[in-house]
């Protein structure tokens, strides 16, 4: 009886117990995420293909038409002779929604993280819960940045990418296509999409941390988003050293480059002066304008096209570099609230 009470006991004790294997708590707040915020991937899918498939049926068949009817147009040598306007004016139109749904995108992911991302979670409370699941607070929040950031660069990237297609192919064969100094284009044609996409989602979880309503946290992070692009906008110009050029009064206007800076007149003591847009000299109002003023010629501060790449991507590592201090922001004011022991806090808040 004791040899085996022993014989048992050593069986029992002897073997070694297999290891229970427990679920990564990041891969379920993967899981749960997805499920949680299954709408806004749905509407992001849908919004990429649609604007994806404009931009493929513009760069096919809409742009080769609207190239020939400017062909058509440009050999017109007498008021009744025909071309495709239709075609022109479909291109116009359809260009433009393609560049503004683009450009909206940063806009929309800011809204987006701002409310639902962030700012709703915190206001009911979901985002306290899961720090009680065995996720820390940190580990929450990169979840919550890492996996919208990967889809937004991936569709954003392909968008933009799509669109820069569509305008080169169309510079210099449709003569209303928009130049490349065009914000809109300027923007939707690089990365600086893609950067201020980025941007909007990490100030919209900061915001969303801030404030924890998911209401005011939109409209903030909205509106924060809107002012870092205008001010980028403003800067720009200015972050790459210009060209200037020189120009005959002769010329209607002062000639630039590309991307316009500065203009004006010179005079002959090579000061810089404003121009009072009169108009060529050979006007003889305009003539004695600039002989009053002693102007000489007109001069232009600019940027030529080859200048787009080096202002595109000064412009995506400036905007790349505020986004990065905004998440470095976001996790210290998260570890500020939930402080060493954020489950510990998380616990009093959703008690009753």
């Amino acid at each position: 009886m004791t040899a085996l009470s022993t014989t048992s006991t050593g069986t029992s004790t002897g073997t070694p117990a297999t290891p229970t294997r427990r679920p990564s708590a990041s891969g379920g707040l993967i899981r749960t995420m997805l499920r949680l915020h299954r709408p806004a991937l749905y509407v992001w899918t849908g919004l990429f293909v649609a604007v994806a498939a404009l931009l493929l049926w513009l760069y096919g068949p809409v742009t080769d038409a609207a190239a020939v009817a400017w062909q058509q147009w440009n050999r017109c040598n007498t008021p009744t002779c025909s071309y495709d306007q239709d075609s022109i004016l479909t291109y116009k139109r359809f260009t433009l929604f393609a560049t503004i749904a683009v450009n909206l995108v940063p806009f929309l992911v800011a809204a987006w993280a701002g409310a639902a991302l962030i700012g709703r979670e915190m206001e009911t409370g979901t985002a306290q819960l899961a720090w009680t699941q065995s996720v820390s607070p940190a580990r929450w929040l990169a979840v919550k940045l890492a996996m919208p950031a990967a889809f937004i660069t991936a569709g954003t990237s392909i968008l933009v990418l799509l669109h820069n297609m569509v305008w080169t192919k169309g510079r210099d064969r449709i003569d209303t296509a928009k130049p490349w100094s065009d914000s809109f284009i300027f923007h939707a044609n690089g990365p600086t999409t893609i950067a201020f996409s980025l941007f909007g989602l990490v100030t919209g979880a900061l915001v969303g941390l801030m404030l924890r309503r998911s209401l005011a946290a939109l409209v903030v992070a909205l509106l924060c988003t809107v002012g870092v692009r205008s001010a980028v906008a403003l800067a720009v110009p200015h972050l790459w050293p210009t060209v200037t050029t020189v120009s005959s009064l002769t010329n209607e206007r002062a000639k630039s480059l590309g991307l316009t800076v500065d203009s004006g007149l010179l005079t002959s003591t090579g000061a810089r002066i404003p121009d009072p847009y009169c108009g060529s000299s050979g006007y003889p109002e305009c003539g004695a304008a600039y002989k009053k003023l002693d102007a000489v010629s007109y001069y232009t501060v600019s940027h030529p096209f080859s200048h787009y790449w080096p202002l595109q991507l000064t412009a995506t590592a400036l905007v790349l570099t505020l986004a990065a201090l905004t998440a470095l922001v976001a996790f210290r004011l998260l570890k500020r609230q939930t402080g060493t022991t954020g489950t510990v806090r998380a616990v009093k808040k959703v008690s009753p």
